[in-house]
C-alpha cells in the first residue's frame, strides 16, 4: 500500500470509531487528543504522506485496533510504526 492508500484507510477507521481527523498547520507532527470531549487525531497538513501515515498509524493504535478489521498490510504499517516509536 502506498502512503495515500494508508491514510484513506485509516481515515475510515477513524470514522468507523467515532474520531474526528483535522488537517491543520502549525508547529507539530500531530497525535491523538481530546478537546472538550470531542476525539480528535490533529495531523500537520504540511507534513509529507508518509508522516502523515505514519502519525496517523500511532493515533489509531493508541485509541485501540483490536476490535476492527483491518487489512494486512495495514495492520503491519501501523505495528510497524509502534516499533519504530519504541526504539
Amino acid at each position: 500500500m502506498n502512503p495515500e492508500q494508508i491514510i484513506a484507510e485509516l481515515e475510515d477507521l477513524a470514522k468507523k470509531s467515532g474520531i474526528t481527523i483535522r488537517f491543520d498547520k502549525g508547529d507539530f507532527d500531530g497525535g491523538y487528543c481530546v478537546l472538550k470531549k470531542e476525539k480528535l487525531i490533529l495531523v500537520n497538513k504540511r507534513l509529507v504522506p508518509q508522516k502523515k501515515a505514519a502519525v496517523m498509524a500511532l493515533a489509531v493504535a493508541e485509541i485501540g485496533i483490536d476490535e476492527f478489521y483491518l487489512k494486512p498490510a495495514l495492520r503491519e504499517f501501523i505495528e510497524d510504526e509502534i516499533a519504530r516509536r519504541r526504539t
